[in-house]
């Protein structure tokens, strides 16, 4: 009977993947996915990619088991395994030798890019500002495949779409150029044997063109990986992580993290909140009432970075005994890997690993005054580094498990947030400050401008968190333009992980942006992050208490549902609509100049924003 069973899986096997000379047909449930293994161009219903930008050399012929098709390309050493899975086409691509492959070619006759910068972009192919020089997406550096919020990318033409999933994501960069006008992306991945990486996989689905269709495509895999913890989970791990849901974030500076800033919040009628501190420790007596309040309070933290203790720039930059040198990452060159902003050197995690107890007297101190929440700088992000050293040797796979297991014992004891978490974290982070953000080339050189934008300093806390700016017209498109935003991470994420924007992104940075921020907000469930000295409490205050106040009921009822629709009601996608759950909320924006009629919503005006619980018939209605 088992030999039955075995032989049967084989024999579907064999029908779902066949060979016929140099081609390769996937028989998918819906339609076939064929292969040309001259070149690795992939053909469905569209073109999925075109040939192989490397040249590849004479393929051997296909065989074909019960693993699926097999081939190899002897002049790379370069073996080919590819099998249907799941409803995708799964290419796994193995080597012995150190070498790069520019493979897949995607987006050719499409008319829509999806790409997961920030909580997610939906950019017209043809768009001239997207193919232009401002924004450097076409033709600019690319993007390490680990620094997008999710590995994947997606392309959309009608009723048809093509999705690119890549599990092996450290060693794999996506460039993005304009031919003939229209965007096409190629992937590109570095096989680096001695540190592990001698894999590539690809997984291409065709979808149905919808702009969140790779984002739920994604969903799918980490859930049928076991791979997906709800904040439910988590709040069972940790009651305080409940304590997430409604809450707004703020980093508080000078008078705004004393016992009165947090008796004004309360004052004001702002029930929940996260509060953070980048230096120093808050009064004990002002955490007390923190707490108290029902909010979050933590300190900022980054084991990131090492420098010399007599010119090192932060007291969280200085370790202690030999960790500055010692425990910094060697480059393949024999290097220091220089830190963030050229400050010091990258701290190596596997040095820190191997000195356990640094960083358990690192967490006591940090938390000596009795904080329940605790945001570690860097460690959830792509940016992990092959480490060269003899002492504490590293590939970057391990350094994800350093950090994950770091991580993981804070959370233990706090509720965890870090950078622009990356969803091979979701397990060990609740919350996450930047995986909002549509994060391009313009932002790090606005950054650098300190007379425009605030350096690290200023007499209330860091001018580059307080001071007003309003933003350039590039500015405003590549971050915060809601006609191209649209909602993947939160697509895969929402009920995993809490995301806001960028922490010197605060929404009181910008005033002209904030109708816009707020309705972002408001549509996709997530909480706004401020940053707070007592002035800007007291002049703000009221605003930030009626936002939130609104903002609390839409996250008890969805903050831990997955968002389940996205839709464009207008052709010029200014009003947008998502659902949550098993359609628990329904929340429609205007982003737009006129008013939007329909027969089930009414009128929304311009620049309003509604919900709707269906459970407890309730509606909410706010304009800002």
């Amino acid at each position: 009977m088992v030999a039955a069973g075995c032989s049967d899986v084989a024999e579907r096997h064999l029908d779902a993947v066949q060979a016929h000379g140099r081609t390769v047909t996937v028989n998918l449930p819906d339609h076939p996915i064929t292969i040309d293994t001259t070149d690795l161009s992939v053909r469905g219903q569209v073109l999925l990619s075109d040939a192989a930008q490397s040249s590849l050399g004479e393929p051997t012929p296909v065989i074909v088991n019960s693993a699926g098709a097999h081939w190899s390309y002897p002049k790379l050493d370069l073996e080919v395994q590819v099998a249907a899975r799941g409803g995708r086409v799964v290419f796994d691509l193995a080597t012995r030798t150190d070498q790069t492959l520019a493979w897949p070619v995607t987006g050719a006759g499409m008319s829509d890019l999806q790409i997961l910068i920030g909580d997610g972009l939906d950019i017209p192919a043809a768009d001239p500002f997207w193919t232009g020089p401002a924004p450097r997406l076409a033709g600019g550096e690319g993007f390490n495949v680990p620094d997008l919020s999710l590995p994947l990318w997606s392309f959309g033409h009608g009723s048809v779409g093509e999705s690119y999933l890549v599990p092996t994501d450290i060693g794999t960069t996506l460039h993005f150029t304009a031919v003939a006008g229209r965007i096409v992306g190629t992937a590109t991945h570095k096989f680096v044997v001695a540190k592990g990486r001698g894999g590539y996989t690809v997984m291409i689905r065709e979808t149905d063109g919808s702009p969140l269709a790779g984002a739920y495509d994604y969903r799918e895999l980490l859930q049928g990986n076991n791979a997906l913890t709800t904040l439910r989970d988590k709040i069972s791990r940790n009651p305080d992580v409940a304590k997430l849901i409604g809450a707004y974030h703020a980093y508080s500076f000078g008078e705004a993290r004393s016992k009165a800033a947090i008796e004004k919040l309360q004052a004001l009628g702002v029930d929940r909140m996260w509060l953070g501190y980048d230096d120093g420790l808050w009064p004990a007596d002002s955490v007390t009432a923190a707490k108290s309040a029902g909010y979050l309070v933590g300190p900022y933290d980054s084991y990131a970075n090492a420098q010399d203790s007599v010119r090192a720039d932060s007291p969280l930059s200085i370790w202690p005994g030999d960790l500055w040198p010692n425990g910094c990452i060697i480059d393949e060159k024999g290097n220091r890997q220089m830190g963030f902003h050229n400050r010091g050197c990258y701290l190596s995690s596997q040095a820190l690993k191997q000195r356990p107890s640094v960083l358990e007297q690192r967490v006591a101190t940090m938390t000596s005054n009795g904080v329940n929440s605790y945001f570690l700088d860097v460690d959830a992000t792509g940016a992990t580094f092959d480490d060269y050293s003899v002492v504490h040797p590293m590939s970057q796979e391990q350094d994800r498990r350093n950090r994950l297991a770091r991580m993981r014992e804070l959370g233990e004891r706090f509720v965890v947030g870090s950078e622009a978490a990356e969803p091979w974290a979701n397990d060990v982070v609740d919350f996450s400050h930047g995986s909002s953000t549509p994060a391009l080339a313009p932002l790090w050189d606005a950054e650098r401008d300190r007379q425009y934008w605030g350096g690290y300093a200023g007499p209330n806390g860091a001018d580059i968190f307080l001071r007003k700016v309003d933003l350039t017209p590039t500015l405003h498109t590549v971050l915060f333009d809601p006609k191209y935003r649209i909602p993947l991470y939160e697509a895969v994420l929402h009920d995993s992980v809490v995301s806001l924007d960028r922490w010197e992104l605060p929404f009181n940075k910008f005033p002209a942006e904030q109708p816009t921020r707020t309705l972002l907000s408001m549509l996709y469930v997530t909480p706004l992050i401020y940053a707070l000295d007592m002035a800007t409490l007291n002049a703000e205050g009221l605003q930030l208490a009626r936002l939130q106040q609104f903002f609390a009921p839409l996250a008890s009822t969805a903050g831990v549902e997955p968002l389940t629709r996205f839709a464009w009601l207008t052709d010029d996608h200014l009003v947008q609509q998502t659902s949550f759950g098993d359609d628990n909320l329904s929340v429609t924006a205007n982003f737009g100049s006129s008013d939007y009629h329909d027969a089930s919503l009414g009128t929304l005006k311009a620049g309003c924003v509604t919900a709707r619980a269906r459970a407890a018939d309730e509606q909410w209605n706010l304009c800002t």
